[in-house]
């Protein structure tokens, strides 16, 4: 597996940003550009339609962009380097989580070093995108986290045949996906590099997820007995089943926690 982290450009970065700010997305994901960019007025957003607050967005943020573009480009030397540093390491470890070899996968993977602080992926164009402000350890966290979940939809395709399509939010294989995070992280090789390990500093996967218990269990507690089993198809099998068993329950949980955010 290979990274090579780019600057998309402004107008990539918008439209990025732009599809975390449509019609009825949740606060979880639409509020953190307000927090990082306070420049940006959200009582006067919330008052426009779609392509006015595009309009608003490109204008206020344009500035921005041009004040920190220098420094997103000094983001993509420093962020190779590091990742270079430890890619030996991290190809060992996931091509064990993941029984392939991960040498001759994915090797022209792109980060997109961005204005945006979510940081979507693309599965079918192999890129996801990393918020600027994020350290070199932080990015390569970020990374991580991304790098897993191509790993695991190349793996998963391979067992179920299904369609790229259902792996997007929301369907219960996106929300699987990102419980299974945690569980395949702990593998020290890759604990050990990324800031957001364990849950106590902020956790590689969603906080709704951390506290989310099915039948008196915690449900990454299950996640992870299942993981245990060493079989990383048979693993795929049964977590997806228990997620479905679960679904209402799930879905019920990260409603409230998206509500309460």
């Amino acid at each position: 597996m290979n990274i090579t982290f780019v600057n998309p450009g402004f107008e990539k970065m918008i439209e990025s940003i732009m599809m975390f700010q449509t019609e009825g997305e949740s606060p979880y994901w639409s509020d953190s550009l307000f927090h990082f960019f306070p420049k940006l007025n959200q009582d006067v957003f919330q008052t426009l339609d779609y392509n006015a607050k595009k309009q608003y967005i490109l204008n206020e943020m344009k500035e921005i962009y041009q004040e920190q573009e220098s420094l997103i480009n000094e983001k993509i030397v420093k962020y190779s380097r590091h990742w270079r540093r430890y890619r030996p390491q991290i190809e060992e470890a996931l091509s064990d989580a993941f029984q392939v070899d991960t040498h001759q996968l994915f090797n022209d993977l792109r980060a997109e070093i961005s204005l945006n602080p979510v940081s979507p992926r693309f599965l079918k164009d192999q890129y996801f995108q990393v918020f600027y402000l994020n350290s070199e350890r932080g990015a390569l966290g970020i990374s991580l986290h991304e790098m897993i979940h191509f790993l695991w939809f190349h793996v998963w395709n391979q067992i179920f045949h299904d369609n790229y399509d259902e792996y997007e939010r929301p369907t219960l294989k996106w929300i699987l996906s990102e419980m299974v995070v945690e569980c395949i992280m702990r593998d020290e090789r890759l604990s050990s590099i990324n800031p957001y390990f364990p849950r106590e500093n902020s956790g590689c996967v969603y906080d709704y997820f951390q506290d989310m218990r099915l039948c008196d269990k915690m449900a990454l507690d299950v996640i992870e007995e299942y993981y245990q089993c060493g079989n990383i198809r048979k693993f795929m099998q049964d977590s997806y089943a228990y997620c479905q068993k679960h679904e209402e329950e799930i879905r019920v949980h990260i409603s409230k926690a998206e509500e309460q955010f």
